[in-house]
């Protein structure tokens, strides 16, 4: 049978012959029977009434009523339909398995626990409380309500959808609790997050109060509530407990403190629980790398992958999903290709959307867009996810234009741009000043009901703001009924932006009045003010709560706060607070050179990046941007020349637009014409639309004359 679609275009459709196998609920598709042809208009208008009419008041679910996909039921006995009921229930077809079950209970057919149990796991896979509670009431018509398995179950399904009270309420009523009721509370509660924790809490002294033997699994979901609550000290008790009870042998508890202690933070603990274990399999792997990897220990977690190999354990899918994005990181391009190389030779991982978004973000971290887009293109099992990984990667490989396209393209192969993919997509709509296609990603979110999500609304506050329209970055901060860190920061960057460093201010000030406090970033970004508006005295402030918050151990804090002394002229306590750190990487000693350079203490700025190469550091594309400036504000032309080369040939670093700019520009104050000339020619694939103005002044004689850098050379032969 053929069927229109709403675009006009025709498909074909398998209906049953057997028109009264599909039960009463069933939609019909529209057909492309000729509805101008009045032989047939009023026979099929009949039948939609018919239809709607049966739409409005659906009948009973009738003896003579079969099923799709199933022969008629009441030639069936109950074992056979127990399996139809367990095949839909893993498709998570539940509107089916319903409809079967009223039929059931019309008959009086009994449904046995196992082909609930089946129901209600669809039920939490499915994410439907409703279908869960009608489950839970069928439960009940067929006697099973005293079943300890089925009780476990519903507990578990009620907490895994946040209905607490019900959950409670079922568990209260049990005559009997075992350590495997108490298990599905447990549970239930972690599955809930760390906002529960206190609850986990109250439920875990319970059990030890009414002596209940506690096994591993009991213990496993408590850690894991410690580890999302970082609740260090009762982590710590706990397991001084499996010790004294003798359970500490057991691997699943062992990978359970290990991820709690690395997510204390604590990585000497971690590292010995890791060490004690004889025999280590794929999970206590995965933990720890998934520790180091949340500890931003990069090169660590890369050490014990291939300590992991050598010793005969392959990385699973969720290892190698955890191991892609610090690859790509750490700009390692071979050891992703001999990542990609094993997804390739396993096969089923390279049917995952997950891995192959993975592969695709750690191809464009490596700057390699082509391969990344070669792993795109082969993809058969595509979705929004693997889209907003290629869209974030053309992003950070500077191809704006080509990212917000990809909003289009993915809705043209019928992918529905997600949460995520709007908050990537904001940014380059900011970054391109775009306002008219960050309008529509606005729309789009409000009519998808995405707002208030924290993540677009500050998103879509720094975008507006950096498309000069403050008022709407105010109006959507204050339209929010509850602000979080995120919300303030973003506030505070918008106002930044336009230049409103006062007004920043006193967003700080509310901030600090608020319930909220200020985490690092938000710390450095107050930093970052105080240094703009050179007010030491706050800086001051600012720097004393950092230490009280052990925020000063945060790289890009401590690099603001040696900026702020700089920018603020107290060189010396900039100095004195950066003896003080004890890693000193590559962003904190940027951050003293440019400290010197607002001092006007030039040469000592330069000598310091001269010691930061010495101790084998590598500067980055950012510390390179710094001394190039000092160099030009200094007129250190020869200086800046060694520098260029050095960025280019020995650390090769791309060069970009403003660096070939400010390097042309020393270079024509000093009159060093032909080296000018060549760096334009060096230069020539910058957009024309984006190439500066110079004050170029050719000898002591001559004025100042602007000049586009596209103009420079024929300049610069005529006044030759």
């Amino acid at each position: 049978m053929s069927v229109t679609d709403s675009d006009g275009t025709a498909r074909f459709a398998v209906v049953s012959l057997q028109i009264h196998s599909f039960p009463p609920n069933f939609h019909f598709p529209a057909t492309t029977t000729n509805y101008d042809n009045p032989n047939t208009h009023h026979h099929r208008a009949f039948n939609l009434h018919a239809l709607l009419r049966r739409h409005r008041k659906p009948p009973s679910f009738e003896e003579l009523d079969a099923f799709p996909e199933s022969l008629p039921l009441h030639t069936k006995n109950p074992r056979a339909v127990y399996k139809d009921i367990q095949r839909f229930a893993a498709q998570n077809k539940l509107n089916e398995a319903l409809t079967i079950l009223d039929y059931l209970d019309q008959q009086g057919i009994p449904v046995n626990a196992t082909t609930f149990s089946h129901l209600i796991t669809a039920c939490v896979r499915a994410r439907s409380l409703d279908a869960g509670k009608k489950i839970h009431k069928y439960i009940w018509i067929n006697g099973l309500e005293s079943s300890e398995f089925l009780r476990q179950k519903l507990v578990n399904m009620y907490m895994s959808f946040r209905a607490f009270d019900d959950a409670h309420h079922l568990f209260d009523e049990m005559p009997g609790k075992n350590v495997y009721t108490w298990n599905a509370l447990l549970r239930g509660t972690v599955v809930a997050g760390g906002k529960r924790y206190r609850d986990l809490l109250e439920t875990y002294s319970e059990m030890r109060e009414l002596g209940v033997e506690m096994n591993v699994y009991s213990f496993s979901n408590v850690i894991k509530s410690f580890a999302g609550a970082s609740a260090l000290s009762q982590g710590l008790k706990t397991h001084a407990l499996l010790v004294k009870n003798g359970l500490i042998g057991s691997v699943i508890v062992r990978t359970s403190l290990v991820d709690m202690y690395f997510k204390c933070g604590k990585i000497k603990l971690a590292r010995l629980v890791f060490e004690e274990v004889g025999e280590r399999d794929v999970v206590l792997w995965g933990a720890m790398i998934a520790g180091f990897v949340h500890n931003r220990l990069r090169k660590e977690a890369l050490q014990h992958l291939r300590m992991m190999v050598e010793e005969g354990i392959m990385p699973n899918s969720v290892i190698l999903t955890s191991v892609l994005p610090v690859i790509g990181e750490l700009s390692a391009r071979k050891l992703g290709q001999e990542a990609h190389a094993y997804v390739v030779k396993t096969k089923s991982y390279l049917r995952q959307a997950f891995v192959q978004s993975a592969l695709i973000d750690m191809y464009c971290k490596c700057g390699d867009m082509e391969m990344g887009r070669r792993v795109f293109y082969s993809s058969v099992e595509r979705n929004a996810i693997c889209w907003t990984a290629l869209m974030s990667g053309y992003a950070a490989n500077g191809r704006l234009e080509q990212a917000l396209r990809s909003v289009i393209w993915m809705q043209q192969e019928g992918f529905k741009p997600d949460v995520v993919t709007v908050a990537t997509a904001l940014p380059v709509c900011a970054e391109l000043k775009d306002l008219k296609r960050g309008k529509e990603i606005h729309a789009y979110a409000v009519k998808n009901c995405f707002l208030p999500n924290v993540s677009i609304v500050s998103s879509l506050m720094v975008m507006y703001s950096k498309c000069g329209v403050l008022d709407y970055s105010i109006r959507l901060f204050d339209g929010m009924e509850q602000r979080n860190v995120i919300t303030w920061t973003a506030m505070i960057d918008s106002l930044v932006e336009n230049g409103c460093l006062d007004g920043a201010l006193g967003v700080i000030r509310s901030m600090l009045l608020s319930k909220h406090r200020p985490d690092s970033v938000a710390m450095s970004r107050m930093l970052a003010i105080c240094g703009g508006l050179k007010n030491l005295k706050l800086g001051k402030e600012i720097h004393a709560q950092v230490l009280k918050k052990n925020f000063d151990s945060v790289p890009f804090v401590s690099a603001e706060l040696v900026k702020m002394y700089g920018r603020c002229a107290a060189i010396d306590h900039a100095k004195s607070f950066f003896d003080t750190i004890p890693v000193k990487g590559s962003m904190t000693r940027t951050a003293i050179i440019e400290a010197y350079g607002y001092a006007g203490m030039y040469q000592e700025a330069i000598s310091l990046f001269d010691q930061m190469r010495s101790k084998d550091l590598t500067p980055n594309n950012f510390t390179f941007q710094v001394v190039l400036s000092i160099c030009d504000r200094a007129g250190f032309v020869d200086d800046a020349c060694h520098i260029f080369h050095l960025m280019s040939r020995r650390y090769k670093i791309k060069v970009t637009q403003e660096q070939y700019s400010l390097l042309i520009g020393l270079l024509t104050r000093s009159g060093r014409v032909e080296e000018a000339q060549r760096f334009i020619q060096m230069s020539s694939s910058l957009e024309t639309s984006q190439l500066p103005i110079f004050e170029v002044q050719i000898g002591k004689a001559d004025g100042i004359h602007k000049v586009n850098l596209q103009k420079l050379p024929q300049f610069l032969k005529n006044k030759y």
